[in-house]
């Protein structure tokens, strides 16, 4: 399914166990290919899957992979830019939502591209409820190897120019949407 740039569309996050997780309720499309979709936000509602809510603090661009079993999110903060790496299977995308298999593994990376592996606990712990295959855990291997090898080159999408293109993009767009509004008011 391609979406056109400007659409809204919410975010998915599942378990293994196909119980869902989290949501993201209000992402704005800036990019969509055979490969990734990418989607920007500032201040969305996430709601948990106990009911509860909250808000996120600083704006993102996020890149949901549609072959790769991780999705990266960049967290743009004052004076510099962070990513979170969730390890998850590749984001389906229907007239829904973009959804995923969180698998707990993370990868918190900071401005200068220094990283730590999160949740290892959380996976192992999961691992063994949820009943993860063989095959799984060695996709899952696999696929923080290569995210690890983006991180260390600075590949796609961990460049903060990039970001920063990307966000700005992401105003742009919401911009002519305000604008497109309150032009239809006045009519």
């Amino acid at each position: 399914m391609q979406f056109n740039i400007g659409d809204n569309i919410i975010i998915q996050s599942y378990k293994h166990n196909k119980q869902l997780h989290r949501i993201w309720k209000n992402e704005t499309i800036i990019e969509d290919n055979d490969d990734y979709i990418v989607v920007a936000n500032r201040r969305t509602k996430v709601v948990e899957s106990n009911g509860r809510f909250w808000y996120t603090r600083e704006p993102s661009v996020s890149f949901f992979f549609k072959h790769h079993w991780y999705n990266v999110i960049a967290i743009i903060k004052k004076k510099k830019i962070t990513f979170y790496c969730n390890m998850a299977s590749p984001a389906l995308i229907d007239d829904e939502a973009i959804k995923y298999i969180d698998y707990d593994l993370d990868l918190r990376v900071d401005s200068d591209f220094t990283y730590r592996v999160v949740d290892i606990h959380e996976f192992k712990m999961h691992s063994k409820e949820m009943n993860y295959s063989d095959r799984i855990t060695k996709i899952l291997a696999k696929e923080t190897l290569d995210l690890r090898s983006r991180i260390d080159h600075q590949e796609y999408p961990f460049n903060h120019d990039l970001i920063r293109k990307l966000y700005n993009r992401f105003i742009t767009i919401e911009e002519e949407k305000k604008q497109i509004d309150r032009v239809y008011k006045n009519v």
